[in-house]
This record gives C-alpha cells, sequence and structure tokens, in this order.
C-alpha cells in the first residue's frame, strides 16, 4: 500500500485499518446505534489486520467466511477489491494474494480435466505423459481466411514427427467477416481428424468461443462438439467470472483453455512493489490471483504469456524457474 502524498507514513497502520474496514463492514459515516442497526454484527464481522511489514509497505487482512457467498465469485470480488481502490487515503495498493479457505473453494466446480485430463482426452503413452504439452498459435492473430487457418493447422499438426498436440485462435479471433467461427470450426476440425490418422497422434484444437452473449458461446460449444472437437478457448477476464463460471457448470464437456486478454489493466505495476519489496505506483491485483480464481471457477489451463519476450517482464521467468 502507498499512503496519498502529505499523509504522514506514520499513518500507515490507519490506512490499512482503513481498507480492511471499507473491503469489510465498515462505511464512511456514523451508524445511529440502535437495535435493528446492524452495528452488532458488523463489528463481530469486521476484517482484521495483521502481520504488519511497514517497511515494505506490505499488510494481511483477515475476513470471517460469513461475510460472503460461498460460491458467489462476483459477490466475494466486491469485498477485497470492491471500493477500496477509490480511497482518498491511499495512492497505490496491490493485492499480492488471496488464501480462500477450503470451504469456498470446495463451494466451487473447479476444473473438469485439469493436466491429467487434458493427456487423458490426449491419449498419451508413458513417454508422452513426462512431455510438456506442445502446440502452436499461428501469426499474425489475425488476417487469414478459414481455409487458410486450416491449412495452416494441418501444416503445424503434421510438423517434425507429427507429435505437436494443439494448434490454438488468438485472443481476437472470433467470427470475422473474413474467418466465419461456422467456417472454422468446421474445417479445421475437419483437417485435425484427418491428422489423427494420419499421425497416429490426438490433437486439439484451441477453438475461440469468445462472445458478449453467452447463448452465442453455449451454440459455439455444440458446433464443436458436432466436429469432434475436445476444446474450447475462452477470453476469461474480457468475459467475465460469472460467463466463465456458468460455462463450467453448463459443463459441455470441452476442455476449457483460458486466454487472459485485458488482464494487464488489472494486474501490471511497475513499482518495486511488484513483488512485495517497494513503492508501487498504482492499483493492481496479481495474475497469481487471476489464475487462482479462474481454474477455482473451472478453466483447466490458463494462458500464461511469454516471460523474456515482447511483454511487461515481471520476474515471472524466475518465479517459474523457482
Amino acid at each position: 500500500m502507498q499512503l496519498a502524498d502529505g499523509i504522514d507514513p506514520s499513518m500507515f497502520l490507519k490506512g490499512a485499518a482503513s481498507v480492511a474496514a471499507e473491503s469489510s463492514t465498515g462505511t464512511w459515516t456514523k451508524v445511529e446505534d440502535r437495535p435493528d442497526s446492524g452495528l452488532k454484527k458488523a463489528d463481530e464481522f469486521k476484517a482484521i489486520v495483521f502481520d504488519m511489514d511497514k517497511k515494505n509497505h506490505l499488510f494481511k487482512v483477515a475476513y470471517k467466511t460469513d461475510l460472503f457467498e460461498y460460491d458467489n465469485m462476483a459477490g466475494f470480488l466486491a469485498g477485497p477489491v470492491g471500493n477500496i481502490g477509490g480511497m482518498k487515503m491511499v495512492k497505490g495498493l496491490r493485492l499480492m494474494d488471496i488464501r480462500f479457505p477450503k470451504a469456498i473453494v470446495t463451494a466451487f466446480p473447479g476444473p473438469r480435466y485439469g493436466i491429467a485430463g487434458v493427456r487423458d482426452l490426449l491419449q498419451q503413452d508413458k513417454k508422452h505423459r513426462g512431455m510438456p504439452i506442445l502446440g502452436n498459435v499461428p501469426k499474425p492473430k489475425v488476417g487469414r481466411t478459414a481455409q487458410e487457418q486450416a491449412v495452416l493447422a494441418r501444416r503445424l499438426w503434421t510438423a517434425g514427427d507429427g507429435s505437436f498436440d494443439f494448434v490454438k485462435d488468438d485472443e481476437n479471433l472470433t467470427s470475422l467477416s473474413f474467418n466465419r467461427f461456422e467456417d472454422r470450426v468446421k474445417l479445421v476440425h475437419q483437417a485435425q481428424t484427418e491428422v489423427e490418422k494420419q499421425t497416429g497422434f490426438k490433437k486439439l484444437y484451441l477453438c475461440n468461443i469468445t462472445h458478449s452473449n453467452f447463448d452465442v458461446m453455449m451454440k459455439r460449444t455444440d458446433m464443436i462438439k458436432s466436429y469432434g472437437g475436445r476444446c474450447m478457448m475462452l477470453d476469461v477476464v474480457a468475459s467475465g467470472v460469472g460467463a466463465v463460471h456458468t460455462m463450467r457448470l453448463k459443463n459441455p464437456e470441452l476442455i476449457i483453455h483460458a486466454h487472459r486478454a485485458m488482464h494487464a489493466f488489472m494486474t501490471r505495476e511497475s513499482g518495486a512493489g511488484i513483488s512485495g519489496k517497494g513503492d508501487i505506483n498504482g492499483f493492481s491485483v496479481s495474475m497469481f490471483i487471476l489464475a487462482k480464481i479462474f481454474l477455482m471457477l473451472g478453466v483447466d489451463s490458463m494462458h500464461s504469456g511469454s516471460p523474456k519476450s515482447k511483454m511487461e517482464d515481471y520476474g515471472e521467468a524466475e518465479e517459474i524457474g523457482s
């Protein structure tokens, strides 16, 4: 947490307490103490600050589970990352992690398959189970027709010894005037079926179903299944926690691969506080939290970006290596 300009650093504890209060049962105005005011319960359920680290501007907040509807992620987020980013007392705040209790974790469906289940669908033998699941994301992101997409997918799946596992759509390739979803899903899956017979390896096409209308997304999952597909791709941050949760509960029996497009408008931070060791320059949550949330909601795999490449380097390569 970074206190606002002009506020004495000695007010750090008060700032932390204000964050805890605003994200739980606190309010900005005085409430009359009456039998029906709710103040007694509010005091009972208030959040508590602990493990203060003033040097590194860190603190932890404990919340009672009574404050949350266990299986409602949208409702949950309205607490720890609700109004606190708008408080005048702070000019920077980063949520580093959330440790969900078992009661909340188990209230969500979680992945249908997970990595082990994906390997099962690929029918991998012992040798391949010890290797990474390998694939390719054709570039440029958009520009090919559905026919060209299918031709390229075939080339990628048959490259080398034919053991590449998947081909993936990019985040902004949905249903475009020159590459309609209904054409692409048919042609690429037809190529997949033929390549599987040719190579003897099962394949995945991570087909982007993203749409702001959930009914359209469900129709797209039906099309994937009708052509023998095993996987969908969903822009989970852009679509929102409600869409992801509902998609998992509707259970179309497809692997859900999550693309994190738009996450950086929530997660990006350029200060030393990105790793908990100094100042921060804005308001953000860590990608680690988003990954936890979407795992709980039911995604099987997630696009993790490309450390040491074109994107902002948060030290992810070192964290992954450790």
